[in-house]
């Protein structure tokens, strides 16, 4: 028959013992390519599409996520004719070739991810699939509660309306403030061109989350691997 067992392709790709695998499908918590499998099953790994209790596992092993620092100065691009620094020059060294998904602004430092995987960049940049991306602003002067208020209600922009899906104020004081946002948009300069709206400019802006993929400790400058639960997450938010 063509293909591998089902239980091996899960616990290969970490969900569990071959044991444990075996019980998920005979209790009905697996679908391949959306039909519930049943014991025995057998699958292509480069081609099906498989999920647990509704989470995708993500099985073909030519696709990489990577996580990668972007420092301020640095641009979003894979080359620059120019010789200026760009992301490109982070994964030279990567036997994949990969791209970025969406785009930081110059002056934009903090977490962007890089894949091969054409379809998770596409989801995860478009908005009409709602994988969130959080950023923590430094912009000039007080704000308070009533900047929160404004932000539950859409903000009009030269190129149409932004709503910011949370908002937090990390830190305020008479010349600056911290305020984290998360929000769906990926038009550009969104959250510069929002906080100027509000009277408040951005004098630092860094990305700190995209779907379930946190910065965390990753220096700049510095690559990782997007792998296991967050891998598994941010395909199930991107709808794949």
């Amino acid at each position: 028959m063509d293909g591998e067992r089902l239980q091996k392709v899960l616990a290969a790709a970490g969900v569990g013992s071959r044991r444990v695998c075996d019980e998920l499908i005979s209790q009905g918590r697996v679908t391949v390519d959306g039909t519930v499998a049943i014991p025995g099953t057998r699958v292509d790994a480069q081609r099906a599409v498989i999920h647990v209790d509704g989470t995708r596992i993500p099985t073909r092993s030519e696709h990489v996520v990577l996580a990668l620092h972007k420092p301020r100065g640095v641009a979003s691009a894979m080359s620059d004719p120019r010789g200026r620094p760009c992301v490109g020059d982070y994964v030279a060294d990567r036997a994949e070739r990969v791209f970025h998904v969406g785009r930081l602004d110059v002056d934009t430092e903090g977490l962007l991810l890089l894949t091969n995987d054409g379809e998770l960049a596409n989801r995860i940049s478009h908005p009409s699939h709602g994988v969130a991306k959080t950023y923590v602003a430094t912009v000039e002067g007080r704000v308070d509660a009533g900047l929160r208020a404004r932000l539950r209600r859409p903000v009009e922009l030269d190129d149409g309306p932004v709503t910011v899906d949370h908002t937090r104020i990390v830190d305020s004081a008479d010349d600056r403030s911290v305020v984290e946002v998360t929000l769906h948009e990926g038009r550009n300069r969104i959250v510069r061109r929002l906080f100027d709206a509000l009277g408040h400019p951005v004098t630092r802006l860094v990305r700190t989350q995209v779907g379930p993929v946190r910065l965390g400790a990753l220096k700049p400058g510095h690559v990782r691997e997007v792998s296991g639960g967050d891998l598994q997450r941010l395909y199930t938010e991107a709808g794949l």
